[in-house]
């Protein structure tokens, strides 16, 4: 499992719990894995959420990391329409996905860090459901993809 880098957590401006670098990164920093109970697509249609915040990371292979239980402080990184980390999906050798958030550039220290959330709704639903408070030149006005 990869080291965690020393991050704190602590108020955002953006949205309650952020993550902060601790002393200043390089860019292409892995920052540690995402961790949290594994959920199946079925037990995530059965379960009630509390729209107002999940810790919620879906993987390619339909499967979901709930970071709410058995997470880390990696489930505080908040969404940017122009992020400074992303998450990387990799492959264990038993076949296990993980997520791994890497630096794209260069961190100060204490500079927040955040992930773009590309959240995939049904279409059913409005971009609007989940605004976006990134406040960068480049928001989209909402956490949803593109």
């Amino acid at each position: 499992m990869p080291q965690s880098i020393p991050v704190d957590v602590r108020a955002s401006e953006i949205h309650g719990q952020g993550l902060f670098a601790a002393r200043p990164l390089p860019a292409n920093t892995l920052l540690g894995r995402y961790a949290g109970r594994r959920l199946s697509p079925e037990e995530i249609e059965a379960m009630d959420w509390d729209p107002a915040i999940t810790y919620l990371f879906g993987l390619s292979d339909g499967t979901v990391i709930d970071g709410a239980v058995g997470g880390n402080a990696l489930r505080h990184l908040n969404h940017s329409c122009a992020p400074n980390c992303e998450a990387v999906e990799t492959q264990a050798p038993d076949g296990t996905l993980h997520l791994d958030i890497v630096t794209l550039r260069e961190i100060a220290q204490d500079e927040e860090l955040f992930i773009d959330y590309a959240l995939d709704i049904d279409p059913q639903q409005s971009r609007a459901t989940y605004p976006c408070m990134c406040a960068s030149p480049a928001c989209r006005g909402s956490m949803t993809a593109g």
